[in-house]
């Protein structure tokens, strides 16, 4: 491998990290989404249920 620039070598060693950690954020960002959305609604029903319904 010393016929090939070592900036070659650089993005081949770091560029599959960073592939990976790009695909894993852009599938938690939806999880984290659908996570707020029902952390949302508990809350509400929490509120609800505590004060007998009333707002």
């Amino acid at each position: 491998m010393d016929d090939v620039p070592s900036w070659v070598q650089i993005i081949a060693n770091v560029g599959f990290p960073i592939g990976v950690t790009f695909y894993l954020l852009i599938r938690f960002e939806k999880k984290i989404d659908v996570l707020s959305e029902t952390m949302g609604n508990l809350i509400e029903a929490i509120k609800n249920s505590s004060t007998g319904g009333r707002k």
